[in-house]
């Protein structure tokens, strides 16, 4: 097998981080996981159908032993979304939890299932917990849908597994806050906008982001706020005072007169009473935030607390904000379901860092690919039972790219005579079937 030119044209910008001989690997491994049913390093070999080409140790070394950065991968993805980035890049910080068996594989541990998981009740599962930065991105293609690109990783290790590995602990924020100054600090003249969840909207992380970069995310509806610290008069003995006065909390705040407003998130409308203030939380008195407070009148959904280190935002850009989060989860989703994120199985520390990141990395270098050529050749399914659907999902995208590949292969054989057209369209029946 091998992919559509335009694909490997889009893979070639990999190449400065490699020699030339882990490159070709490298290139074989991507083809055969893109085809590939299940995704192990053989399984990669048999579906590239590059058994015998050489010795099938030097595949299982360009993960364990090769000398390579995953980060520069990462960063090289990035260049290649500049297009597509407006003035302020926002990105979106999460952990997701890749299930796996054995004792032996470095990093397992025991973390929380969230999909197993319930509001009653907390299942952990063994695995690896991987802490990923992704860059939210529009295409003019399609102007209202979010994309999130995976770019850099961190494998979180519980402190058993730090102790059992002799490496020093540290926490998921510790992980994301290291993953934001790397790229902050790369690309120090540009602006950048995170939005997570309330697991990274602590005091850890809101004292110590980077200066160019902005953070949104939740608040606990008890939190303390305040307004800004009085100025010392002149004179005044003691200390100076870090806060000033007491202001009501997220809860007391939606007892108040709130304005009702019709929102368009997450796909749905919903009808809801929000208020929204300026104010500083107790950790971090010298950061004023914009503090937005909402209740939903349909749907159900409990009352909620946001906040935005861009003050001068408005509360409807701060709730739209946030709701650009969801775009990491189905990144997780289709990186798992279509090109197996949890499949791969390393038990080596280094093979462990770098096999199964290359899934999302994957997942980054389809979209674009799709953004730029794939929708040329995109045949949207007959499925008149999609009433709803109007854009195509990533597996249309897979699809597309996988048909594509084994088009440009059958028509770059010299077939003539009778019947060399039914043989063309045969295969080419079959291809999109399997694909």
């Amino acid at each position: 097998m091998s992919v559509i030119s335009s694909f490997e044209e889009l893979l070639q910008c990999f190449a400065v981080a490699f020699t030339a001989p882990s490159f070709q690997t490298l290139t074989w491994l991507v083809t055969g996981w893109l085809f590939a049913r299940r995704r192990t390093i053989t399984r990669l070999m048999v579906a590239a159908g590059v058994v015998g080409k050489k010795h099938h140790s030097a595949f299982h070394r360009l993960f364990a032993t090769a000398r390579w950065s995953l980060d520069e991968l990462g960063l090289i993805l990035f260049m290649l979304l500049q297009p597509w980035l407006g003035e302020v890049v926002f990105l979106a910080v999460d952990d997701t939890l890749a299930r796996k068996r054995g004792l032996k594989v470095f990093g397992v541990g025991m973390h929380h299932d969230p999909l197993l998981s319930s509001r009653n009740k907390a299942i952990m599962n063994w695995g690896h917990s991987w802490v990923i930065l992704a860059v939210l991105v529009r295409f003019p293609l399609w102007p209202e849908r979010v994309f999130a690109i995976p770019v850099l990783f961190r494998l979180y290790l519980n402190k058993k597994a730090a102790a059992k590995h002799r490496r020093e602990y540290r926490s998921r924020p510790e992980l994301a806050l290291e993953l934001l100054g790397m790229l902050c600090n790369r690309y120090s003249e540009r602006c950048f906008h995170t939005v997570a969840d309330s697991a990274y909207g602590g005091q850890g992380v809101l004292t110590s982001l980077p200066s160019n970069c902005d953070l949104t995310s939740r608040l606990v509806m008890d939190a303390r706020l305040y307004t800004a610290a009085p100025t010392p008069a002149p004179g005044q003995k003691g200390r100076p005072r870090k806060r000033g006065q007491r202001l009501p909390t997220p809860s007391q705040m939606l007892e108040q007169r709130a304005q009702r407003q019709t929102l368009t998130l997450y796909g749905r409308r919903d009808r809801v009473r929000l208020v929204d203030t300026v104010a500083y939380v107790h950790a971090a008195p010298a950061c004023p935030l914009r503090i937005v407070a909402v209740a939903a009148l349909s749907g159900g959904r409990k009352p909620q607390a946001f906040y935005s280190t861009c003050h001068t935002a408005t509360a409807v850009e701060v709730l739209t904000w946030y709701a650009q989060r969801w775009a990491i989860e189905v990144a997780f989703h289709d990186s798992k379901q279509h090109l197996g994120f949890e499949e791969p199985q390393n038990w080596s520390r280094r093979a462990v860092e770098r096999t199964a990141p290359l899934a999302m990395l994957l997942y980054g270098l389809v979209v674009i690919w799709f953004a730029r050529v794939g929708r040329k050749h995109y045949q949207p399914r007959q499925a008149p039972w999609y009433t709803t659907k109007r854009q195509p999902s990533f597996a249309d995208m897979l699809a597309t790219l996988r048909s594509s590949s084994v088009r440009e292969r059958i028509f770059s054989l010299a077939l003539k005579g009778a019947g060399s057209r039914k043989i063309k369209q045969t295969v080419k029946n079959a291809v999109l079937m399997a694909a």
